[in-house]
């Protein structure tokens, strides 16, 4: 076996490169991509906050289990930033990943197929289907820098729009970790100002209003991507596989990562040690540098740079006091009863800004903390606990709505 010490200083280990293959220029799906579980709606024009508009919106969603004859059984799932619709199922033709809550939602799971009709779109300003930067304008062109910003609240108008596609009246429970969270709390307000019931919210791992620091963290991922010379200002979809933003999109993946990892975890886990033989004194990376890098390549191929901007941009502009007399007095108007659930590790949605919307919804549940080492990742890792969390609130729910 080689070891470390036996490179001469100035030389390092040969080094396998973190994009083995030709990477695409988007690992956006595109129009001709095999479908995989993807259902499509289109919804039409949609309006936006900026009062710009989208001539014509398509909604990617999957679907699982059946509408009851009453309406009154569908649940709503919505993704983080890098997530998608394929919240249950293996990896395979036209899905890059696998199911991202397989252990939460299924026959017999907390989040019940058996019981219940589950329906995850794909957000818009996305790229796994919905109407986002790479997908093409009504002139056949990819929208690309011509993309118009987006907010929380235009994402979720293109939800409500599908909602009244699929011919659903109300929503049992609307539930989403992170940025869907986000979307879960807008929700609670836009869907019954449009009709649409909502029994209940579950804001998991997620805030009332991005912060100072939230919006710093952001900062240098956005320069990240625009600073490669391959970005092209957001006009790349031309260029040959390999020659797109890759490594601006891995670099803000890698900056992103480190918010959703605890310092207690990362280090526990990699501490100080090199990477298999490398050597850090003479070139090569610690274990946790390698572990960065994997990430970053891993999401190169499978999501898109326009749309990490996109909706990293949406994530920015969250505010859910915005026009509504600030975020004390828009959480006191939610009358949805509500599910709070924080990340005691968390560093990029701290516990607190959990513990003070459990406070404030005037029909919000004790605040519920999942245990773990984790950090903001521990809403996608901590099944167990979040399980248990969230059928509890699925069986208060069924016993406030059942018919007396």
């Amino acid at each position: 076996m080689t070891r470390c010490d036996d490179f001469p200083r100035g030389k390092q280990p040969h080094r396998r490169s973190e994009f083995p293959l030709p990477v695409p220029v988007t690992g956006a799906w595109l129009e001709g991509d095999p479908v995989g579980h993807r259902q499509f709606a289109n919804v039409g024009p949609l309006i936006l906050e900026s009062g710009l508009s989208l001539p014509d919106v398509t909604v990617a969603y999957e679907t699982w289990g059946r509408l009851n004859d009453a309406g009154t059984n569908a649940i709503l799932i919505l993704h983080a930033l890098t997530g998608d619709s394929h919240v249950v199922g293996d990896a395979g033709d036209g899905h890059r990943s696998a199911g991202w809550w397989n252990d939460l939602v299924g026959p017999g799971k907390p989040i019940d197929t058996d019981k219940y009709f589950v329906v995850a779109p794909n957000v818009l300003g996305g790229c796994q289907g919905t109407t986002g930067p790479a997908s093409l304008d009504p002139s056949g062109r990819r929208y690309g820098s011509r993309f118009p910003r987006v907010t929380v609240r235009d994402q979720v108008d293109a939800e409500i729009a599908l909602t009244t596609a699929l011919g659903i009246g109300s929503w049992h429970l609307v539930i989403g970790g992170s940025m869907g969270g986000q979307r879960a709390l807008e929700w609670a307000l836009l869907g019954p100002a449009a009709g649409i019931g909502v029994d209940g919210i579950a804001v998991i791992a997620s805030s009332a209003q991005f912060t100072g620091d939230q919006i710093a963290w952001s900062h240098p991922q956005l320069a990240a991507i625009r600073g490669d010379a391959h970005f092209r200002g957001g006009d790349y979809y031309d260029a040959p596989a390999g020659q797109g933003p890759h490594n601006g999109l891995g670099i803000a993946r890698q900056i992103a990562h480190v918010t959703y990892r605890s310092a207690e975890e990362l280090d526990t886990r990699f501490a100080r040690v090199p990477q298999g033989a490398e050597e850090p004194l003479h070139g090569g990376r610690f274990a946790v540098q390698s572990y960065l890098d994997h990430h970053a390549s891993k999401l190169a191929y499978r999501f898109d740079a326009n749309s990490y901007v996109t909706l990293t941009e949406s994530m920015l502009s969250h505010d859910l006091g915005r026009d509504r007399g600030g975020v004390a007095t828009a959480l006191r108007s939610i009358r949805t009863r509500a599910l709070i659930v924080g990340v005691d590790s968390d560093r990029l949605f701290p516990l607190e800004a959990s513990r003070t919307m459990a406070r404030l919804i005037p029909a919000a549940d004790p605040l519920r903390t999942i245990h773990s080492p984790y950090g903001h990742d521990g809403f996608l890792i901590e099944f167990d606990q979040l399980a248990s969390i969230v059928k509890d609130f699925e069986l208060s729910l069924e016993e406030r709505t059942a018919p007396h």
